[in-house]
């Protein structure tokens, strides 16, 4: 296989980099190609089977958006609950959505029953359709962030209950609430750890057995 050149190389570590959890955006609407253009980047995801399982739901109406953010807000009030002390004092002043502000948002669902593929590979690990929708999203991701956008992961949710808001169909399991737009501002550190919630660990090393 041709290996790419070292300032491509170069790029590619720093788009990875600069690819943080955005929860800060501008309000300014984001041009629909743009958005076409960034999904497009699921079709070139890696998927156990072939089976392609990723759906994405845009989430645009007041009614959808409202109801996802009423549930984000009453699932963080429940995770706070969880928190004492210090800790629930430093978890109570964390922005952990951009839900109010994003112009494009992203519901990414698993199709759980989903025929493509012939349940090549899932059968014996059936949880590698939900991580090839993960590997989907991080495509999409870098490809937005290559664009100048920011991406926000929204975790903190009942997801059986957004289905249900947004009447996805059976079968459909949610695996991420994804908050797209403009950031208000570029770093390369993640919020968490400018706010003191927790350190990032630089290095992973692997032990040999």
């Amino acid at each position: 296989m041709q290996a790419f050149a070292i300032d491509f190389q170069n790029d590619l570590t720093k788009l990875m980099r600069w690819r943080r959890d955005v929860r800060r955006f501008r309000t300014d609407p984001v041009d629909a190609a743009t958005i076409t253009h960034c999904l497009d980047a699921f079709s070139l995801a890696p998927s156990v089977g072939l089976s392609e399982p990723w759906r994405v739901l845009k989430v645009e109406s007041p009614t959808a958006r409202a109801a996802a953010l009423d549930n984000f807000k009453s699932a963080n009030m429940q995770a706070l609950a969880g928190y004492s002390g210090e800790k629930a004092k430093l978890y109570s002043g964390l922005k952990l959505t951009g839900m109010e502000d994003a112009p494009v948002q992203l519901a990414v669902f698993c199709d759980d029953q989903t025929a493509q593929g012939a349940n090549l590979g899932a059968a014996t690990m059936p949880e590698t359709r939900r991580y090839s929708v993960v590997g989907a999203i991080t495509l999409f991701w870098l490809t937005a962030r290559a664009r100048g956008l920011g991406v926000g992961w929204v975790s903190i949710l009942d997801p059986a209950r957004l289905a249900r808001d947004l009447d996805a169909p059976e079968g459909w399991s949610l695996v991420a609430y994804l908050c797209v737009g403009w950031p208000q501002e570029n770093t390369d550190t993640p919020e968490l750890e400018t706010a003191g919630w927790q350190t990032r660990a630089r290095h992973l090393v692997i032990e040999s057995r």
